[in-house]
């Protein structure tokens, strides 16, 4: 955080219209670039069945039996990766038809910081494609208009609410992971973000999960959902935090062949025992692309705010809270 005294441009009741603003007028912009059609979402799914999202596999899913189920147990979603590629199946979505859902999750060993916090809560949104769009173009056209979308938001939010000055590119600078580590050897993945961020102001990097010439990857991406030569994060410039900030983790998901391989690779092949990576294997489950889109980090962003307790309610270690109210951040 900033040394210097944080002051809001919008108090907390204007902060909590101005987020609901920023809700229904990016989803309406979602939908109107793609056609999505929203659908309901599980808040948990059965344990055992691997369609959880496992993050980068060492995340533990907050797990709780259900006695009027047997005592089968159930887990709380880390995120919808997994269910919504099975939903489009098993809703009778076609090539170029896509869904999109509200997505409320608890990630309970997430870090704690300005960005992150146990609750997350996204847009899921999951679109049927052809063997003939798994490619970078198509990726990067689809991350273009998700980008439109998010900038027509903000100017929208600016006409409600004129206090605020944020600008936003909608030029995209795409660039690999490996082509950031070759420009900033001596930084951190974290760190390379922040400078290509204000560099270029709007980024796409691409190729997360596999790991690259210094024999790390740039970031966690589970192996079962994301094609890591065909995903990456989309991340923009804040000024008014003067960091880089992704607001979606998305991609081209595997097919059989990049889903054996990112298996083998993070020696993970005993998830092949589970349906959904079988019905993958067999052919079953739509070629798809998808993505979260962070709800409170897009309010984050576009509201100007310091830290994502600004926008939602959240639990916070006691000495965090004292920093943020010294520092005159206000937190929900």
């Amino acid at each position: 955080m900033s040394t210097n005294l944080y002051k809001s441009k919008l108090s907390v009741r204007d902060t909590e219209k101005a987020i609901k603003f920023v809700k229904d007028a990016f989803q309406r912009n979602l939908v109107k670039c793609f056609g999505f059609e929203r659908v309901s979402a599980p808040m948990f799914v059965p344990s055992g069945e691997g369609i959880n999202d496992d993050l980068n596999g060492v995340e533990r899913p907050v797990t709780f039996d259900v006695p009027g189920n047997g005592g089968r147990m159930a887990e709380i979603v880390q995120s919808l990766a997994k269910w919504k590629r099975v939903a489009l199946k098993r809703y009778g979505y076609r090539d170029g038809e896509g869904l999109y859902t509200d997505m409320n999750a608890i990630r309970r060993d997430d870090a704690l910081d300005s960005q992150h916090s146990i609750y997350v809560d996204q847009w899921d949104w999951e679109m049927v494609i052809s063997e003939g769009h798994r490619t970078e173009a198509f990726l990067k056209m689809i991350v273009t208009r998700i980008v439109g979308a998010i900038v027509d938001t903000l100017e929208e939010t600016k006409r409600q609410f004129p206090t605020l000055t944020q600008k936003l590119s909608r030029e995209v600078k795409f660039i690999t992971s490996q082509e950031a580590l070759d420009l900033y050897p001596q930084l951190s993945p974290r760190e390379r973000e922040r400078e290509l961020c204000k560099k270029y102001g709007t980024v796409f990097l691409m190729k997360i999960g596999g790991a690259l010439s210094d024999g790390k990857p740039h970031g966690g991406r589970a192996p079962d959902y994301d094609d890591w030569d065909l995903n990456g994060d989309i991340l923009f410039f804040d000024a008014a935090i003067d960091d880089s900030v992704e607001i979606s983790s998305m991609g081209i998901r595997v097919n059989a062949e990049s889903l054996k391989r990112q298996l083998e690779i993070a020696g993970a092949t005993d998830r092949l025992k589970y349906s959904y990576h079988k019905q993958i294997l067999a052919g079953e489950l739509p070629l798809s692309i998808g993505g979260g889109i962070g709800q409170s980090r897009l309010c984050m962003l576009l509201l100007e705010k310091a830290h994502i307790g600004e926008v939602q309610v959240g639990i916070w270690p006691d000495e965090m809270r004292a920093e943020c109210e010294k520092q005159g951040i206000r937190l929900l």
